[in-house]
């Protein structure tokens, strides 16, 4: 395969670390990651013109037409501040809503809640004990007595301690009461995915674990006016919602993102490159990675050519970001891949159990006629995350472009 066939091509491992005679000083790597990738990604809106017009975005103005841009105004934002301004417009409009969860009321870890406790008030914005079970029951409480209560799992390798609280109790609390009562107003905001270097218990994509909790929604953003708008559904949303926000786009991952109020659609993936002859399926992260194999698909370097045939370097891949995992975009995907026949999907997740499964016996079922190759998952090993080898378990653009590439050649 050509990830194998790459690897005489990489310095080796040990040596690109080991300390030399010089003096120079070398940098550890951010606590919150980095990736180039993100950073000269096309998909990223770095003008006031194109953020504005992000698909699909719906302005919350209480008076003003929604559908009027021209005076709106944005701000240079990474995601981090994204989140923080969203539950700034929800604190502010919402006198009901409450922020809470480990160290939050001093910015937090992410330093996503920076100031709030300052701006709000230390009753609306306040710290927790350290226990997952007991933010997730205080929430479910909350909102069953008519708050917003907006939550944070400071790392989401940690919620399974919460696991009971949401699967028993948040996902079915409005079924079990015969629709008589709600919590709609929870949300559990929880950084997931890698960021290189986290290890056994930061680094864990848990998304796949909720796909069988009927009544949760589960939502991961890509970007900054991604993480703005879907946050701000996610809080207003009648449904509890597990939002969980990539860490290593904290970041790495800035836009120009609207100081306005707006929202984004939940459970609608976006088609944010169109294509006619493979379709690639994503989220969060790996968002990145995928466009970077797309690119090098159609434009290899030298130091690739010679691996990559010419006759599939003018394929057309449709890459699709899925936005919402639970319930996720069935008409989307399927409509897609009706259009381009083949389908890949990526995510950071082991394979085994993730939601890479599910997706594929849907599509199987629903288009199965019309697929011209088997449908394709590039993911995680089903192996806890390795400190020093966290690169060698992700899926890279190395590993999504060897995917694509057989999946053309079937």
């Amino acid at each position: 395969m050509l990830a194998r066939r790459l690897r005489s091509t990489f310095t080796p491992f040990s040596r690109r670390w080991q300390t030399t005679a010089s003096n120079t000083a070398i940098e550890p790597p951010s606590a919150s990651g980095h990736s180039s990738s993100v950073a000269t990604s096309q998909l990223l809106r770095i003008t006031r013109e194109s953020a504005l017009r992000t698909p699909g975005i719906s302005w919350q103005d209480e008076e003003s037409d929604h559908n009027i841009v021209g005076g709106r105004e944005t701000r240079k934002m990474n995601l981090y501040q994204a989140v923080r301004d969203a539950l700034s417009i929800a604190l502010a409009k919402d006198d009901s809503a409450v922020v809470f969860g480990e160290d939050i009321a001093f910015g937090g870890v992410f330093r996503c809640t920076m100031g709030l406790a300052e701006e709000f008030g230390r009753e609306r914005v306040f710290n927790t004990p350290l226990t997952e079970q007991g933010i997730a029951g205080f929430g479910i409480g909350l909102a069953s007595m008519g708050h917003t209560a907006i939550a944070e799992i400071q790392f989401a390798d940690y919620i399974f301690p919460a696991f009971d609280q949401l699967v028993n109790e948040a996902a079915k609390f409005r079924y079990r009461s015969g629709g008589h009562f709600s919590i709609g107003g929870l949300t559990i905001r929880t950084p997931t995915m890698a960021v290189g270097h986290g290890g056994l218990y930061h680094s864990q994509s848990p998304e796949g674990f909720f796909m069988g909790a009927s009544g949760l929604k589960v939502v991961i953003p890509r970007s900054p006016i991604q993480c703005k708008g879907l946050l701000l559904s996610a809080i207003r949303d009648p449904n509890p919602v597990i939002f969980m926000e990539p860490k290593v786009l904290y970041r790495s991952a800035v836009e120009q993102v609207p100081i306005d109020d707006f929202a984004l659609p939940l459970s609608r993936a976006e088609i944010l490159i169109p294509g006619s002859d493979l379709t690639v399926l994503t989220w969060g992260t790996p968002v990145y990675h995928c466009e970077s194999a797309i690119r090098l698909l159609n434009s290899p370097p030298p130091s690739l050519a010679p691996l990559i045939p010419v006759s599939l370097r003018s394929a057309k891949v449709e890459l699709i970001d899925l936005r919402t995992i639970l319930p996720w975009d069935i008409e989307t995907v399927v409509e897609s891949v009706r259009k381009t026949k083949r389908l890949v999907i990526v995510h950071e997740a082991g394979m085994t159990g993730g939601v890479g499964g599910e997706i594929a016996a849907e599509v199987g079922k629903r288009a199965f006629l019309r697929l011209e190759a088997p449908v394709r998952r590039i993911t995680g090993w089903d192996v806890p995350a390795g400190l020093q080898f966290e690169k060698f378990n992700m899926p890279d653009a190395v590993r999504i472009l060897d995917g694509i590439m057989e999946t053309l050649s079937y």
